[in-house]
């Protein structure tokens, strides 16, 4: 009987130690580690690894990973505003695993187009998106042959925004405006005083003829 016991204790050791590794024991997916990007006025595709060049890595994978797995977010943009087509592929070693197309010039602002069919056979559905305003500029610091965007405002790789004009950021100016509506207000206001001030005292006076 003993014997069996102990059997059946092994065996259940056996089946349950699996389950008794740690979490972090469990060997994470590798990370991405190389981005390509590939257009048809390049003379070849533009490679960028992650040991290489890491902080222009991370602004490129910044544009595009996170459409990994989003819903669209428009719909198809019409073909003659789209302007230039460049296709970023996302590798891990010698594998690809993720391909977008990115339009940096389109019409009313950068867009990004996902395509069902990923290298990775992973599920996806076709997406439109808008991309991210700093899009050109990331591309250009990578190699691709963009114009230059004076109104994008970029504090390092991958960081960007619209600028204000002058006009919209003077806070001197927005200040003597404010002193002068407050001035208008409290003329307009000292004005009311004013008459409601004379109407009573006419009242005032006209009272004190008809008791006398």
């Amino acid at each position: 009987m003993s014997r069996r016991w102990f059997m059946s204790g092994a065996l259940l050791v056996a089946v349950a130690a699996p389950l008794l590794v740690p979490s972090s024991a469990v060997a994470a997916p590798p990370k991405p580690d190389t981005i390509t990007i590939d257009g048809e006025e390049l003379e070849g595709a533009i490679t960028v690894h992650a040991k290489a060049n890491p902080e222009l890595f991370e602004a490129l994978l910044s544009q595009v990973n996170w459409m990994a797995d989003a819903k669209g977010q428009t719909g198809a943009p019409k073909a003659d505003k789209l302007g230039r087509k460049y296709t970023v592929v996302v590798r891990v070693g010698d594998q690809s695993k993720q391909t977008y197309d990115l339009y940096p010039l389109a019409a009313g602002g950068p867009r990004a187009y996902r395509p069902a069919k990923q290298p990775d056979k992973r599920k996806a559905t076709n997406g439109w998106f808008y991309g991210r305003l700093n899009m050109s500029e990331t591309l250009r610091a990578a190699g691709v042959p963009l114009p230059e965007k004076p109104e994008t405002l970029h504090g390092g790789i991958g960081g960007g925004d619209r600028v204000f004009d002058e006009d919209t950021l003077n806070p001197g100016r927005d200040l003597d405006k404010l002193l002068a509506d407050l001035r208008e207000v409290l003329l307009l206001n000292g004005a009311v005083v004013l008459v409601i001030t004379l109407g009573l005292a006419g009242i005032s006076l006209l009272v004190r003829r008809r008791t006398r």
